[in-house]
């Protein structure tokens, strides 16, 4: 698959779905699956770096994933725990930055003591931000940016006239990142599921019917060659953006 490097997104939003439908296809239990599925993790992380993608946020847990029955949420603490161990050392290697979003504190302790120790062993990596989203919702994301603007605003840190687009995107979590350009959803579902819902306002969307287990390599340049295919406008005209670009 031929992608043109000059014109690639900056920002990879990934909704990693799938994990259970592979494993019933394959007649395998679910954390079947999902261990399957952290194999596709490794690839695509792998794949972005290579390429040059300079930031990519992965949808690992949402905050009713943990609603799911105990013995499963279980195993996924377990998978995430074994991920990170395993893939520090290439985390290093690719100078990969770990970075989080989301509720951490409702995950285990063990995960989340490892998740920090990664997030502080790769703080001065910079050649690739990867943020995983844990424990993560988009309502609950916004609901807890208006309390802190609210606060503020108490103390005398912020008036109500100061508030724009800009200064509220300040206080989501995702505030050191640029929005995404590109977002993936894999298993043949059209929603984004309370993912980042402030920051996909003008994000290109891109679903695929191939089950998360099954997303290689090719699979991630068939949805950055077919981003490079769409006119992005962001609310202006195709003249308007002619006109810009001479400038």
């Amino acid at each position: 698959m031929s992608i043109n490097m000059d014109n690639l997104p900056q920002h990879i939003a990934i909704i990693m779905d799938g994990n259970g439908r592979w494993a019933n296809k394959h007649a395998m239990g679910r954390i079947r699956g999902h261990r399957k599925g952290a194999q596709a993790v490794r690839t695509v992380v792998t794949t972005c770096r290579e390429i040059g993608i300079k930031y990519l946020t992965l949808f690992a847990l949402s905050t009713e994933n943990l609603g799911r029955p105990k013995e499963e949420v279980s195993a996924l603490m377990l998978l995430l725990e074994e991920y990170l161990t395993n893939e520090l050392p290439d985390l290093q290697k690719q100078k990969i930055k770990l970075t989080t979003i989301g509720e951490i504190d409702n995950l285990s302790k063990n995960v989340k003591e490892k998740l920090l120790e990664t997030k502080a062993l790769t703080a001065k990596n910079d050649q690739m931000i990867l943020n995983l989203a844990l424990s993560y919702g988009g309502r609950d994301e916004i609901i807890q940016a208006v309390k802190k603007l609210v606060q503020d605003i108490r103390n005398n840190k912020l008036t109500k006239d100061e508030i724009n687009k800009d200064v509220f995107g300040g206080y989501l979590e995702t505030y050191a990142m640029p929005d995404p350009d590109l977002l993936i959803r894999t298993s043949g579902e059209y929603r984004i599921s309370n993912f980042l819902l402030w920051q996909l306002a003008y994000t290109e969307l891109y679903f695929t019917d191939v089950l998360w287990p099954d997303f290689k390599k090719e699979d991630i340049l068939q949805a950055i060659a077919v981003y490079q295919k769409r006119e992005r406008r962001f609310g202006l005209t195709s003249e308007q953006l002619a006109q810009d670009t001479k400038k």
